[in-house]
């Protein structure tokens, strides 16, 4: 019997593959992973009904007399993880969520939700919002009572070539990502002692979105099996480099098909939907640090 959303076939092929469990995830309005992990046999009950969860337990998200939630699986979003394979003894899928209220109604304070209105009003007005993140982190030890050392495992330096663990580590944690489906274009050491970037390819806000949310829940599992402590913080180590997470914008325009950034005639070659675009970010720029650098490490960096 098909599913809304979730068609047998794809749930049966995914318990051929040894899959057992499906982790459920979603955001909260910082941006961490959070997830609750159900049997792959309750995967379709989950697509058609919902998952219920309590969110007044989620940073952000509501008081305790509100606090029923539930989460709907977006199949879209389905895959392996990579490091649980079906092939080992708890083989284990992820899907990415959106939060529900009780009377089935989108919840304001989902991230994705709020993300999706606004590429849905940018479709309206003839546009695709397409967005490539650049995003810095650093690589800590972990002592042998789990305990996190503030010192950078490696002493390279911007595009060093390391002959150290740094570079299999970035292997690894390319090879993550491409098997979650993300294409990744280059991975480097960056220019602080212990920091690193990977770039993958630009797409939709969306779906980028999505993809910086894979990224770092990646990043820090492979990170630990090699020993190793994945930090997003903007300024992890005092008088060196921070971390940042570039995001570059672009319009395409669905009528024309084209980038509706670009004019060879204008100045700089941006045309004039781009400046206004670039003026906008700089009228509301006050008011979306809020969202942007809510940590006070950001004012650090």
């Amino acid at each position: 019997m098909a599913t809304n959303g979730a068609p047998a076939p794809e749930i049966e092929a995914a318990t051929e593959r040894g899959i057992r469990f499906v982790q459920l995830q979603f955001t909260d309005i910082i941006g961490h992973v959070k997830a609750v992990t159900i049997p792959i046999h309750q995967l379709a009950a989950s697509v058609r009904h919902g998952t219920w969860f309590d969110g007044s337990s989620i940073e952000g998200f509501t008081r305790i007399a509100e606090s029923d939630q539930y989460l709907m699986p977006d199949m879209a979003t389905f895959a392996d993880i990579p490091w649980q394979p079906g092939s080992g003894p708890r083989g284990t899928a992820r899907v990415i969520c959106d939060v529900f209220t009780p009377n089935g109604e989108p919840f304001a304070g989902d991230p994705r939700h709020v993300l999706r209105r606004q590429v849905e009003r940018a479709r309206e007005l003839g546009f695709i919002v397409n967005t490539g993140p650049e995003l810095e982190f650093f690589l800590f030890r972990r002592g042998a009572d789990g305990s996190i050392a503030p010192l950078p495992h490696d002493r390279a330096g911007y595009f060093d070539s390391s002959t150290d663990l740094a570079q299999e580590v970035r292997q690894d944690m390319v090879d993550a990502l491409e098997a979650f489906g993300i294409r990744v274009e280059a991975a480097h050491h960056e220019v602080a002692v212990g920091q690193h970037e990977i770039d993958f390819e630009y797409s939709d806000a969306l779906r980028t979105a999505d993809n910086a949310v894979t990224f770092k829940f990646a990043l820090k599992a492979i990170a630990q099996q090699h020993g190793l402590y994945a930090t997003f913080m903007p300024k992890p180590i005092f008088g060196i480099n921070g971390s940042g997470m570039h995001v570059h914008q672009s319009l395409w325009s669905i009528a024309d098909e084209r980038n509706a950034f670009a004019d060879a005639n204008g100045p700089y070659g941006l045309s004039d939907l781009a400046r206004s675009y670039m003026a906008g970010i700089l009228a509301h720029a006050r008011g979306m640090i809020a969202v942007l650098a809510p940590l006070v490490n950001s004012y650090k960096r």
